[in-house]
């Protein structure tokens, strides 16, 4: 074990705050193997002595280093370098006059029907919400958002309040560009990114540029309903493919082309939604073959990337894609906030084009201060620090998820501990009315969903999907007992067994 020799320069005139640049001067000194995992770090006096700083900002640097996992501290004897570093390699794969201040009460023409959206409202206050993938929004950096604004705004009024590229700014996409292609593989240009508002914008513009009215598309038969309306309301027919503990099933994704012409296969193979499981190996490279031989696209929506916790995260089918058969939608909603409404696709240039061209219809362009304020976030890093702070979290707050659940709930759920996400999926004892349980719950401070809202025939299922990102650990531990509370009185007795 050695004491590190100090090699920091610091910029006081720099926008940085000094805490983050000597937080990052000592973890690029990890990466770049001059800092061995186990080696002592100097005491927060000594190292503000030498650098002229307060015992504080030191502090600060340190804790921020300890929340991304470069750091441990062992009370008695110091701080050292993390043994488990962070970010590890990723492996392959009316008849009457109204008041003209009044709008009319009805409309004066035929409507269409309303396709079901699925949408919640919003819940009394001090509702435990549980209900699916939504991030801890106390933890995003509103701070460094705000100051990025701020410098936007203040530099470059004029080029980010006018018009601009449908594409998104050439400054989002090239950081984009470069996060999935050192995060996620992909080899991907800014001419291969195109910026949407969040993934279902995302979703919309490839259904209409993708699909004609009458093609086949498969989906998974347990999914995502907000994904399979867009591809509906393009005119698509859908048809569910079966999903069990290795991800969609290809061999009846393969009796299906047998049987029609599938235009487009709707996946998410990262951590499937809702059942969490990952796609297989196999399965993918079964895929990808597929898709080439029968000239099917792959969309592929990757909503959690960041938050696989067990093992090395698999990386996107997009980046074993040689054909040009992949779809890549993703977006920062998980990682910051989906307030920010940031979504983007990747895909081969042509099909780009297209969606650029169907954006102008629908949104003309993004909201490029927006924009360009998550550009520099990403440049700076400071989404990626934020991604691996909260990592850390939700791992302990799945943890605890399935703790509170065997403890409160026993003998009523079980379920498989999943390798990432931000939800658990889990089996209902087949006595318990889950609509019911759920509708009870909501009425003891606790909201969740059953299997009915993830069923493509919207039949019910003894399942619950149960979101634990947002909540803290004791929070998490409330929400389970008011789920328990909220049981029949038989089902009470059995979880208590």
């Amino acid at each position: 074990m050695r004491t590190w020799d100090l090699a920091i320069t610091l910029d006081g005139r720099a926008d940085v705050p000094v805490f983050v640049q000597i937080a990052r001067a000592v973890a690029e000194d990890i990466r770049r193997g001059r800092l061995k995992p186990g080696d002592r770090l100097p005491g927060s006096r000594t190292l503000a002595e030498r650098l002229g700083v307060h015992r504080n900002t030191v502090l600060a640097a340190y804790d921020e280093l300890h929340a991304e996992g470069w750091l441990t501290t062992h009370r008695a004897s110091g701080t050292y370098v993390s043994d488990t570093l962070p970010d590890p390699s990723p492996r392959r794969f009316a008849t009457t006059v109204r008041s003209r201040e009044t709008m009319p009460a009805r409309v004066g023409f035929d409507l269409p029907p309303l396709v079901e959206t699925g949408a919640s409202g919003a819940y009394p206050r001090g509702t435990l919400v549980m209900t699916g993938g939504v991030p801890d929004l106390r933890t995003v950096p509103v701070a460094e958002l705000a100051r990025a604004y701020r410098r936007v705004l203040r530099r470059h009024a004029r080029e980010v309040l006018s018009y601009g590229d449908p594409r998104g700014i050439v400054r989002l996409r090239r950081a984009l560009a470069e996060m999935v292609s050192s995060v996620r593989g992909l080899c991907a240009t800014e001419e291969s990114v195109v910026v949407t508002r969040g993934s279902q914008m995302a979703l919309d513009a490839v259904a209409r540029v993708l699909i004609t009215p009458g093609d086949v598309v498969a989906v998974e038969s347990f999914g995502y309903r907000p994904a399979w309306n867009a591809l509906k309301h393009a005119g698509a027919e859908l048809v569910p493919i079966p999903v069990d503990a290795d991800g969609l099933r290809l061999d009846a994704l393969r009796q299906l082309c047998t049987q029609r012409r599938v235009r487009a296969v709707y996946v998410t193979p990262h951590h499937q939604y809702p059942t969490t499981v990952v796609l297989s190996a196999g399965r993918r490279m079964e895929l990808l073959t597929l898709a080439r031989e029968k000239r099917i696209a792959i969309i592929e929506d990757d909503y959690d990337h960041e938050f696989h916790y067990d093992g090395r995260p698999v990386l996107p089918l997009a980046s074993a894609d040689v054909a040009g058969v992949v779809i890549y939608v993703g977006t920062l909603s998980k990682i910051l906030a989906p307030g920010l409404r940031m979504g983007f696709v990747a895909a081969p240039t042509p099909l780009v084009e297209r969606l650029a061209a169907v954006r102008t219809f629908i949104d003309r362009q993004g909201d490029q201060a927006t924009e360009s304020a998550v550009a520099e976030l990403l440049e700076e890093g400071e989404v990626q620090r934020h991604a691996r702070r909260v990592r850390r979290a939700y791992q302990s707050r799945r943890d605890a998820l399935a703790t509170a659940l065997h403890r409160e709930l026993g003998g009523v759920v079980e379920f498989q501990l999943p390798p990432g996400g931000m939800a658990l999926w889990t089996r209902v004892n087949p006595d318990v009315d889950t609509d019911a349980w759920a509708e009870r719950a909501l009425g003891q401070g606790v909201a969740f969903f059953s299997g009915r809202r993830y069923a493509f025939d919207g039949r019910a299922r003894p399942y619950v999907r149960l979101g634990f990102a947002a909540l803290t650990e004791n929070e998490i531990a409330e929400a389970v007992r008011r789920m328990r509370a909220a049981l029949p009185t038989r089902a009470k007795s059995r979880s208590a067994a």
